[in-house]
């Protein structure tokens, strides 16, 4: 039977105080002899422990405000419960009742919060004094953490059961209620700006049902000092420079279940831009070049983040040329009357910093090799902040990591730092779905798994299978990113692909390929890739009613092909670019043994423009060529469009074709072209949640055949469409729907594009 003991230790030491002050024993004189010192009541604590906390000896005359001290240590000590000193002739008699011990700690209804997270802030713990300032202090500290996880409606309850021995088990028996949500949040003083403008901006939210995946609608103290400086930031980014948060107050409701936010601000005056210029000690400097590549210029609405970002800018310009040691200050001047500032951006030789060491810190999967070998520094070299914003770059564009972030850090000796670099690993680990519809054949599923870091050495194993009604692919490989310890990729894919009926049942096809791959930089921003293919090619149950052109061409054939792609890339990431370009050219040579012969030639390029943090243009387009050595081509090897690279069409569904049999001959020649822009739909960010919009043109012809049956043009086909793009919990979503709004007549549609990832 559990039974709530509360002693009061307080009013038990005033009994005894006052006990001594009467005749119960004998009453002390001003001053008493004290020849014997008696313990009564104890059981585990040794006399000595307690002669040495009343600081009594036998033999030596003790006053009334020594005998108070000694009981005071008494009670001090965290020992006793209880304790009485009693005089009995020239004895001092000390009744003691010890503290239990801790038997067990027990933390029951906790569901938000681990027994581990709570047990690791308490003081009581097995086999240590029970007291009931540790109880008081340690329901407190229980109740704290719930309301730093946002549930202040959390009610606490410690429960003590008495044991054998002198022992207790100490039960806190939780009640964690409902998050504290934030019921609604006002601005106050706010002209310039919406309240939903100025919510948009800051981190917390107003409850809303949908916002089950994040916790941002839960109050934290924290989080509102956060935002505190998220609008400042904001109003700053905007030009107002005298902007102020006069008080920011969260007021909670009875129940304890709801918070009020109210932001008080004065907003001031919206600022412009008035002189812009650079001063320098280096003579060498040409500041005339380097001020016309400050992005913004007198007349401006003044913004913090322009002023950062030029801040960011030059350091770069100044390190490409040679200029690694640079201290850049802005000075501001603020005309209160005239609401300019004048912005000096002041230029300075710093101080020459060697990097001493580098840190790395949160890889519990990833070796430690596998990051260094994407930077462009190392122990001993000078510091070089644009160097070190391309090491960062070269980081994130693994794959690997949520986040990166590279600083300098103090050293012992001053013209040296040590580079701190902090990561959160990702899961790399990736299933992925691709699928369709299309009108040749119905269904179409596509499952890749990949391991992006393999044995955490940044290896990538791949597999996939591509299923459909009249295609079956399996494939399989491994690249190595440091081959041999050099900057020297290495890699392997096996496949297998049986088309069955394909193209209109007009024939059966078995594949079976390898193909090797080794690529390399050239330089910064320039990669060099080749690779071997050699491949079996075997076509099998010719249909009778197949064109005359496939009929030709029934035949076993075995690929050697040589490719060779160059690379030039300036995107600001690879994995989510929003900036930059990147161009490519693609050559193919079939003729190295084997018995297909051919040259293939491609150029590709897309473009990525950022018009907010939120909305982002991608152009791009392809162009390939084809020439046949000496032989004809295959109708297999040559260019077909559709699917991810035509959407509205189905793959290969664009194509020269026989009109009498409907089959796809392929192209020598064919371009593409894609327009799509990405853009928020008015969800709260936290969903994840992008719509997208898309234009798409291409067109493929000279597929070589002659005869009236041959259909064969470079009539454009095109397709406008919608899409969404959902960065859910468990992966990537990706759905189009395409319309075409040019094709021929025996074109292949599919209307619905749709893929998905997960990542473990």
């Amino acid at each position: 039977m559990r039974g709530f003991v509360i002693v009061s230790n307080f009013s038990r030491f005033f009994f005894a105080l006052a006990f001594l002050m009467t005749c119960g024993g004998k009453a002390l004189q001003a001053s008493t002899l004290i020849q014997d010192i008696q313990i009564q009541g104890n059981q585990r604590i040794e006399k000595e422990t307690i002669l040495a906390q009343i600081e009594l000896v036998p033999g030596k005359a003790y006053n009334q405000e020594e005998i108070d001290q000694a009981l005071k240590n008494l009670f001090a000590s965290g020992l006793f419960s209880d304790a009485r000193l009693e005089i009995k002739g020239q004895a001092l008699i000390i009744h003691i009742k010890e503290n239990p011990i801790v038997n067990q700690v027990v933390i029951e209804g906790n569901d938000k919060l681990s027994d581990e997270i709570l047990k690791g802030e308490l003081q009581l713990r097995p086999r240590q004094v029970y007291t009931l300032t540790r109880l008081r202090n340690d329901t407190q500290r229980i109740q704290d953490l719930y309301r730093l996880k946002g549930h202040f409606a959390a009610v606490v309850t410690p429960q003590i059961i008495k044991r054998e021995q002198n022992r207790v088990d100490v039960v806190f028996e939780v009640k964690e209620g409902h998050a504290t949500v934030v019921r609604k949040i006002f601005f106050i003083g706010n002209k310039k700006f919406s309240e939903s403008k100025l919510e948009s901006t800051i981190q917390t939210k107003e409850t809303r049902w949908y916002r089950f995946f994040t916790a941002d609608d839960t109050f934290d103290s924290d989080r509102l000092a956060y935002d505190k400086e998220l609008l400042r930031k904001f109003y700053l980014e905007h030009g107002y420079a005298d902007f102020q948060i006069k008080s920011a107050v969260a007021e909670l409701t009875s129940d304890r279940e709801e918070f009020f936010i109210t932001f008080t601000l004065e907003e001031g005056e919206r600022y412009q831009v008035g002189q812009v210029k650079i001063s320098s000690d280096f003579k060498a400097l040409d500041i005339k070049t380097l001020e016309k590549k400050i992005p913004f210029t007198s007349g401006d609405w003044y913004s913090n983040k322009d002023v950062e970002g030029t801040i960011n800018l030059l350091v770069d310009e100044l390190g490409s040329l040679g200029y690694a040691f640079v201290d850049i200050q802005p000075q501001i001047q603020k005309d209160t009357e005239k609401h300019l500032l004048d912005i000096t951006f002041v230029i300075q030789e710093g101080p020459k910093v060697y990097i001493n060491k580098i840190d790395i810190i949160g890889n519990d999967r990833t070796d430690d090799e596998v990051i260094r070998r994407e930077l462009k520094v190392d122990e001993g070299d000078a510091f070089n902040s644009n160097k070190m914003k391309h090491s960062e770059k070269r980081i994130k564009d693994l794959g690997f990591f949520k986040k990166v972030s590279l600083t300098k850090q103090p050293s012992d000796n001053p013209d040296k730092a040590d580079i701190k670099i902090e990561i959160e690993e990702d899961r790399t680990g990736e299933l992925s779905f691709g699928g369709g519809f299309s009108t040749a054949d119905g269904p179409l599923a596509d499952i890749r798994f990949a391991e992006h870091n393999f044995r955490g050495k940044g290896q990538d194993l791949r597999a996939g299978v591509t299923y459909a009604k009249h295609r079956q692919e399996y494939s399989f490989g491994l690249t190595e990113p440091y081959f041999l310890g050099r900057e020297l990729m290495a890699g392997f894919d096996v496949y297998r692909v049986t088309r069955t009926r394909y193209l209109d049942a007009s024939y059966d096809q078995q594949i079976h390929g390898l193909s090797l791959l080794m690529g390399y930089m050239l330089a910064e921003n320039l990669s060099q890739l080749w690779t071997y293919t050699i491949q079996s090619d075997k076509v099998t149950r010719v249909k009778e009613h197949a064109s005359r052109f496939l009929r030709a061409q029934a035949r076993n054939s075995i690929l050697s092909d040589i490719g060779h792609t160059l690379t030039y890339d300036r995107r600001d990431s690879k994995i989510d670019p929003t900036t930059g370009y990147c161009l490519s050219l693609n050559n193919e040579f079939a003729g190295l043994g084997g018995t297909i012969k051919y040259l293939k030639n491609q150029i590709s390029g897309s473009h990525f423009y950022s018009f907010s943090d939120d909305w982002v243009l991608e152009a791009s387009a392809r162009y390939g060529i084809m020439v046949g050595l000496g032989k004809k081509t295959r109708i297999a090897d040559r260019y077909i469009l559709g699917g991810d690279t035509l959407r509205g069409f189905s793959p290969g569904g664009v194509s020269p074709r026989d009109k009498t049999t409907k089959d796809a001959l392929g192209g020598h020649q064919f371009y593409s072209g894609s327009l799509e822009l990405t853009f928020p739909i008015g969800l709260p960010n936290e969903f994840g949640v992008k719509g997208a919009t898309f234009s798409d043109v291409g067109s493929v012809w000279q597929s070589k055949e002659k005869g009236p049956e041959v259909l064969d043009h470079k009539k454009p086909r095109a397709s406008v469409g919608m899409g969404l793009r959902w960065q859910s919990p468990m992966g990537p979503l990706r759905i189009d729907i395409a319309k075409t709004i040019a094709k021929n007549k025996l074109d292949e549609k599919q209307v619905v594009l749709f893929g998905f990832s997960t990542r473990w």
